[in-house]
């Protein structure tokens, strides 16, 4: 059902269909939590992120934490909502997800080829940076500055999140700053946080900023509404 679901309405987008299976006949994480939130579409559910990550362990026992659905969504375009990030299309409390379309793509999806950068130039950018979290400056292989109980391990993070991760757009980030700050800011090439990508985060501001932010937005757009 999916499959042909994509083909007629998402493949167009860009949206990206998961591998079904991995190199070893396993069904990878993404094609399951995809399947699990398709459920009875297109009178789906919400599904709350515990729930999702004990549908996960029937196959990975060893999983401690499922962020593909956050993934699904933000990364590879599917209509996923979450009551973490704010949305408009269905009432969800904080940790739940729920997939609203089949025939259209996540809004903020932004639908460029997504481009592997290779090991040896993977390896050559983490050298530039020290083999440290540009962010944080965590060392790779070493406790975290933040987390001393856990090792850092250095990942490929957008410097823009509205554009592909390709040379260029990769700043090494660690693990927790890559969780951290997901798809809600635009770095420099220092890791130093530029501008806004993703404006939920207006909406988990106090309301004193948020009325900041609406007077600066005002005056700019001269009180003009959202759809006028």
């Amino acid at each position: 059902m999916i499959g042909k679901y994509y083909e007629k309405y998402l493949k167009r987008y860009g949206v990206k269909l998961p591998k079904l299976t991995d190199t070893e006949g396993n069904y990878t994480k993404d094609a399951l939590v995809l399947a699990y939130l398709s459920q009875s579409y297109p009178s789906t559910k919400s599904v709350s992120k515990g729930e999702l990550t004990q549908f996960i362990r029937q196959y990975y026992p060893d999983v401690a934490d499922v962020q593909q659905a956050r993934h699904l969504a933000a990364q590879k375009g599917w209509h996923i909502v979450s009551g973490t990030r704010g949305n408009k299309d269905v009432e969800l409390k904080p940790g739940e997800y729920q997939l609203t379309s089949l025939e259209k793509p996540y809004p903020a999806f932004v639908g460029q080829k997504r481009e592997e950068v290779d090991i040896e130039n993977w390896d050559k950018l983490k050298e530039r940076y020290g083999n440290r979290c540009a962010t944080c400056g965590s060392k790779e292989g070493e406790p975290n500055i933040h987390w001393q109980n856990s090792i850092t391990q250095l990942q490929k993070s957008h410097m823009n999140p509205k554009k592909p991760l390709v040379a260029g757009n990769i700043i090494p980030q660690c693990q927790f700053c890559n969780r951290a700050y997901r798809n809600y800011w635009i770095f420099d090439d220092k890791g130093r946080v530029r501008k806004l990508a993703n404006p939920s985060v207006i909406i988990k501001s106090d309301e004193k900023v948020r009325w900041e932010v609406y007077k600066i937005l005002y005056k700019e757009f001269k009180g003009r509404k959202p759809n006028g």
